[in-house]
């Protein structure tokens, strides 16, 4: 019986890493299992461990001192995190929150490895810095969505996006407004002119999209 692949085999640009100090050095990472709604991270925490996601998503936020929040990215299989790398090189403290929203599996692997891996491999800097460089232009896009774009539109886009092609969204105006940067009173008033227009029938708990073809329209406003 073969053996089992190793475990960076998951990701395309580290299976192509041939230098076997580079093997020995990433036997040392351990997989771990982590349940749904777990915390991974809280703001202030240090940052021990480089994560590699094999399976399923860790969802980022911030909480303001209002108790206002915002999605910034999730991280899902083949992932790495932004916040992470960041406090991994610069050594500080996380700024965000980091929760599973589904069972997750992942190799940790510490920071004095993670540093040793940056020196020994140029494959595996550049599998870091693209990674960062790819959420990092995420973040840019939100950051101009929310200072830029127009909100009935934003929403828009979230709905059809949640939409998993059944007509309805499960998700409370609270919800909708951490995706979104804003506040949940601003996701109720677009909801309700939604509806009032046809768009969408409001359930509590869940939201029905009526006018799909006039959604994607507004959406297309933004």
């Amino acid at each position: 019986m073969p053996a089992a692949a190793p475990w960076w085999h998951a990701f395309p640009t580290l299976k192509a890493i041939q230098d076997p100090r580079w093997g020995a050095l990433m036997s040392n990472a351990r997989e771990v299992s982590i349940p749904p709604g777990t915390s991974v991270f809280h703001a202030g925490d240090a940052c021990r461990n480089f994560l590699f996601v094999l399976d399923g998503s860790v969802r980022v936020e911030k909480i303001g001192e209002n108790g206002r929040e915002i999605v910034l990215y999730r991280v899902g299989s083949g992932e790495t995190c932004l916040l992470t790398t960041s406090c991994l090189i610069a050594k500080e403290r996380y700024p965000a929150e980091g929760v599973t929203e589904t069972a997750v599996r992942a190799v940790a692997l510490p920071d004095e490895l993670f540093n040793e891996a940056l020196a020994l491999s140029s494959e595996f800097r550049g599998f870091v810095f693209t990674s960062f460089g790819a959420r990092l232009t995420e973040l840019m896009a939100l950051v101009e969505a929310i200072t830029f774009g127009r909100g009935d539109a934003r929403l828009a886009r979230r709905l059809l996006e949640s939409d998993a092609t059944s007509g309805e969204v499960v998700a409370t105006h609270q919800q909708l407004a951490a995706e979104l940067g804003t506040a949940r009173e601003v996701v109720s008033r677009f909801l309700k002119e939604f509806e009032r227009r046809g768009l969408v029938r409001l359930a509590r708990g869940h939201i029905v999209i009526a006018d799909r073809a006039a959604l994607q329209a507004l959406a297309a406003t933004l």
